[in-house]
């Protein structure tokens, strides 16, 4: 597996997989809203929903885990912290940051400053590993896939609902680069299925707790919805673990590009699923766009470790 996740091809394939698989995140979690019913300002159902589906799809790695190594995996002491730290800022603060701030702004807005999240990561990686430098290639790649993004969510005709929402929005993007960075760094010595298995159990909880806590409620009883969030599960259950083992073996600034993909992805599913207008001209050149950056950012020479 190891020698399979160094491959560089594999890794490209790979990482498009973890964003397709996100992707699906946009119109599935619309639709397990619907089917349970739960109310747009209701963020407290809308935490216990997120906070089952990743307590759930750390459930599964851990099921997976422990089946393949024929043995109950627990974390050492040496693994714990990094569990902690990586499930307390890329699982419970990401999520708990975007479930309130996607409240109080809007979607156009939400979209493109989660996108920011590929470029914190490009522009902070070299402050942390010798060989993930900022070059020119890099630059360019991120000027170019942002400006992907903020042509598939209408230019500069963005929403101005609030500022308070897009700070949110805003902090739950510098999480998600945090995130990136806690993986990568932590990832040495330590198994990162183990690592992806513990860190969305614990972030998971906090988030559901915190949901009850705020009066959140689901009736579990409604299959369509269980179907929903099942799926939801897996999607993170495998996104996460692919995604975390692509770190410890790549530059993080390398792989985290290709988020730059989830907005398009999203939108294209939202349509297909959710009968979403997509049938406009700046979805093939957004897709260019962004498709550009990211190979110039991943073109880009790197020093040895």
């Amino acid at each position: 597996m190891k020698k399979l996740f160094k491959n560089k091809v594999f890794a490209v394939f790979a990482a498009v997989g973890c964003t397709l698989l996100w992707g699906t995140a946009f119109p599935f979690i619309k639709s397990g809203y619907a089917a349970f019913s739960i109310a747009e300002g209701d963020i407290g159902s809308k935490l216990l929903f997120a906070g089952l589906r990743f307590s759930i799809a750390g459930l599964l790695v851990l099921a997976a885990l422990w089946i393949s190594s024929r043995r109950v995996v627990l974390p050492s002491k040496n693994e714990l912290p990094p569990i902690l730290l990586l499930g307390g800022v890329q699982t419970f603060a990401q999520y708990l940051f975007t479930y309130i701030g996607l409240g109080l702004t809007g979607g156009a807005n939400t979209s493109v400053i989660t996108a920011c999240s590929a470029f914190f990561t490009v522009l902070a990686a070299p402050i942390f590993f010798r060989n993930d430098r900022l070059t020119a290639l890099k630059i360019l790649g991120c000027v170019l896939g942002f400006g992907g993004v903020l042509l598939i969510n209408g230019g500069a005709e963005l929403e101005a609902r609030g500022l308070l929402g897009d700070g949110l929005i805003l902090c739950s993007t510098v999480c998600a680069a945090a995130g990136n960075i806690i993986a990568k760094r932590k990832t040495s010595g330590i198994d990162p299925i183990t690592l992806t298995a513990y860190q969305l159990l614990f972030g998971g909880s906090l988030l559901a707790v915190l949901g009850l806590v705020t009066g959140g409620r689901l009736d579990l009883t409604v299959i369509k919805g269980g179907l929903i969030m099942l799926w939801l599960a897996l999607v993170s259950a495998v996104a996460f673990a692919v995604w975390t083992a692509l770190l410890k073996y790549h530059p993080a600034g390398k792989i985290s590009v290709f988020n730059l993909l989830v907005p398009v992805i999203g939108t294209v599913l939202s349509g297909v699923m959710l009968g979403e207008n997509i049938l406009r001209p700046a979805l093939p050149i957004s897709l260019l766009l962004i498709s550009a950056g990211i190979a110039a950012v991943n073109i880009s020479k790197e020093k040895p470790d």
